[in-house]
């Protein structure tokens, strides 16, 4: 039987993410209040989470509000998704042919976007926090183009996201307009790519198959009964 004090604690944690997530919405409606029809789209992740999807417009001013209006001071990371799916699916092929076909069929995959949907191929998100609250908020917006990506920088707001902003330019190819310097961090001058795009093939998968497709082991299957074991007498 459930003890009393379970169903209590049980009742006090619903009532809790009740009311974090009555916070959750009424934190949507103060963003929705400061940038209007700049926000695209939002969703309150029941007990867990916040997204808002600011327009690109206003990605640099969803910045400035969160941070000197709402409180969100602690800027936790910012980055780029890329809602083309792989076209080098698990990368069971690796003939000469699979990189032509791969690239033919990325011009022509449909987009699979996630938490407030996304009108281009790549959306730059930050997440920020509230340290008087606690409460955490992810803003995302779409880039300008799947061709030319391009973002205002957060860098006059989050002095941290400038580190944060190289390597979304140079792993995915966004540009930041207003960062004070775009350079590589991690890959030499002249390296030619953006790795984490999806359509950006990884050489040592397509010269050697990937570990983990090929070399799987089967799960032993459980031992058979010994028939010839003698049988315990239950009386």
């Amino acid at each position: 039987p459930v003890s009393d004090a379970a169903v209590t604690d049980q009742a006090e944690e619903e009532t809790e993410t009740a009311e974090q997530d009555e916070a959750r919405e009424a934190l949507v409606d103060s963003v929705r209040s400061h940038l209007g029809d700049a926000v695209v789209a939002s969703e309150v992740m029941p007990g867990l989470d916040t997204h808002v999807r600011i327009s690109n417009e206003a990605w640099g001013e969803a910045a400035q509000v969160v941070r000197y209006d709402l409180g969100f001071r602690y800027f936790c990371f910012l980055s780029v998704l890329d809602w083309l799916p792989s076209p080098f699916g698990r990368y069971l092929e690796t003939e000469p042919e699979t990189l032509q076909k791969a690239a033919a069929a990325a011009g022509d995959a449909e987009l699979t976007p996630g938490i407030c949907g996304a009108d281009r191929r790549f959306q730059v998100f930050a997440r920020v926090r509230n340290l008087t609250t606690n409460q955490m908020l992810c803003l995302r917006a779409d880039t300008t183009s799947d061709e030319d990506p391009i973002a205002p920088t957060w860098v006059s707001t989050f002095a941290g996201a400038e580190w944060h902003e190289r390597e979304a330019w140079e792993m995915f190819g966004v540009t930041f307009e207003g960062h004070p310097g775009l350079r590589n961090l991690y890959l030499p001058g002249d390296f030619e790519g953006n790795p984490l795009r999806k359509d950006f093939p990884l050489l040592a998968r397509l010269v050697k198959p990937w570990p983990g497709i090929v070399d799987v082991e089967p799960i032993p299957a459980p031992p058979e009964p010994d028939e010839a074991a003698p049988q315990e007498d239950g009386s």
